[in-house]
């Protein structure tokens, strides 16, 4: 292309290239790029042109060409498909015809901030610096499947639709799909109208969704399945509706949802299951609308309160190590009773784990104790009185003083019973002095023998009374080893 063929605006971008100055075609710097359709050619520069410097434009010894450019209506189609460049691209606030095309190009960097633009073809794209998409709107699909970029991908306030063309129908908005990220992913603010799919995708360093919103109700939301971040997925403040679907992801870090609202009525909201993550934080959440699925996850901490659960959860499988925050097993186990399949012993042992974890055997028990209660329900009603008297007696063993209170209590029974009532002795004269703490000792243990049992035979209720103590007596004994030995074999 010959100097000639430029327009004004366009010679002026021409001349500043080689040196990488900067053309600002602005009228003032809070000038927004939505207004581009409406500039005239004074700030209209072809796509062809831009095309023309980055492939092949002049240079200027002794100094860094570069495509530095704000405020500029770009008209035609941007078309980078298989170019290397080795300039760094920025056009800022800038307002774009048609969506560039950038697909298996090798570039230096691109800085496209503050700019409005019908969509992005940038699948396969590599990018050896940055790729900057900072508060754009962008009205129109952003392909970045495949894309390798060595440093950051910056989207922080940027604005995605839907496209409105019929071969855009359906399509997700932002596409990241097994893209290769240097360090992180930063997208502070983002905002999807439709799904943001970044299914197989690595990411050296973090991910932030802190304060985004991404909106595709009834449809996935956040489509991360596979997803491999370095340290942590961050979505403090995150407003999702539709599901979040992490299947598999990794995330050695924290998954760190503080705040956020989680909404899929209906359906699932949070799914996350097959996953491996250090921490995984729900503090201070509303209650999530919609199912919640951890199925086969491994987490090292899991910070969530009672409150954001939902009505329905799916935990079969699920392992932590720690639960935070140190709550009484009272008000943990309510969740384990939402568990969609039923009854799932696994997870009582899991829970009264991470209890033992911090040292509080008290609520590993009570959790160990709700165990068998509910494993009892799930009996016929016929096999359920041997647990019913287990639990009445010593609490299935996780209650033992329970079984010295009813000892104590018959004990009283009968010593008051038969201290007013002295049953005779059967041989008179060869008897021993009758007492009747211990004559109901006798009778109470089944082992033990004091010589006062063998000695005297009550008549009457009496009687009655002593048959109601053996039995009593051996039931506890039995209950009581049952329970003892169950204990013990936990620990």
């Amino acid at each position: 292309m010959e100097i000639h063929d430029l327009t004004p605006a366009e010679r002026r971008v021409w001349e500043a290239f080689p040196r990488g100055e900067g053309v600002d075609f602005r009228e003032h710097p809070d000038e927004p790029s939505e207004e581009g359709a409406a500039w005239g050619p004074e700030r209209t520069v072809r796509a062809e042109v831009l095309r023309a410097l980055l492939v092949s434009g002049p240079t200027e010894h002794g100094r860094v060409p570069g495509l530095k450019l704000y405020g500029a209506r770009i008209s035609g189609k941007l078309d980078l498909k298989y170019a290397v460049v080795d300039h760094a691209i920025r056009m800022r606030s800038c307002w774009f015809e048609r969506k560039p095309m950038m697909y298996g190009a090798q570039l230096r960097a691109v800085v496209l901030g503050d700019s409005t633009l019908p969509g992005l073809t940038a699948a396969t794209v590599r990018v050896d610096l940055v790729l900057r998409l900072s508060r754009c709107t962008i009205n129109g699909p952003v392909r970045l499947a495949g894309a390798r970029i060595a440093g950051g991908l910056f989207l922080q306030k940027a604005v995605i639709r839907r496209g409105s063309l019929p071969d855009e129908a359906g399509e997700p908005p932002l596409q990241l799909n097994h893209a290769e990220i240097g360090t992180d992913v930063i997208a502070d603010g983002l905002t999807v109208h439709g799904q943001l799919r970044i299914n197989g995708a690595t990411v050296a360093g973090q991910i932030s969704l802190d304060r985004a919103r991404l909106a595709d109700p009834g449809g996935i939301a956040l489509h991360a399945e596979t997803l491999s971040v370095g340290t942590d997925l961050r979505g403090s403040r995150l407003d999702a509706e539709g599901m979040v679907n992490l299947t598999g992801a990794r995330i050695p870090g924290q998954l760190y949802l503080s705040r956020a609202r989680l909404a899929n009525p209906g359906g699932v909201a949070l799914r996350a299951s097959s996953c491996t993550i250090g921490e995984f934080w729900l503090r201070k959440c509303a209650a999530v609308d919609g199912i919640v699925n951890l199925r086969r996850s491994q987490l090292d901490t899991l910070y969530a309160e009672t409150g954001v659960w939902p009505p329905v959860v799916r935990t079969e499988g699920l392992t932590y190590r720690v639960l935070h925050p140190h709550l009484p097993a009272e008000e943990r186990l309510p969740l384990l009773e939402r568990e969609e399949s039923g009854y799932l012993p696994y997870a009582y042992e899991q829970l009264a784990a991470a209890y033992r974890t911090v040292g509080d055997e008290a609520a590993a028990r009570t959790v160990m104790l709700a165990k068998l209660r509910r494993h009892r329900r799930t009996l016929p009603r016929h096999t359920r009185l041997w647990g019913l008297l287990q639990d009445a007696t010593v609490g299935y063993g996780f209650r033992p003083l329970r079984a010295a209170g009813w000892l104590l209590a018959l004990l009283l029974t009968g010593s008051a019973a038969y201290g007013l009532r002295p049953p005779p002795p059967l041989k008179a004269g060869e008897a021993p002095e009758f007492n009747p703490v211990f004559y109901t000792l006798d009778l109470l243990l089944p082992i033990i023998g004091f010589g006062q049992e063998q000695a005297f035979a009550p008549r009457g209720w009496g009687q009655w009374l002593s048959y109601l103590l053996i039995v009593t007596g051996w039931i506890l004994a039995t209950t009581t080893a049952a329970g003892v030995s169950r204990s013990l074999q936990r620990q």
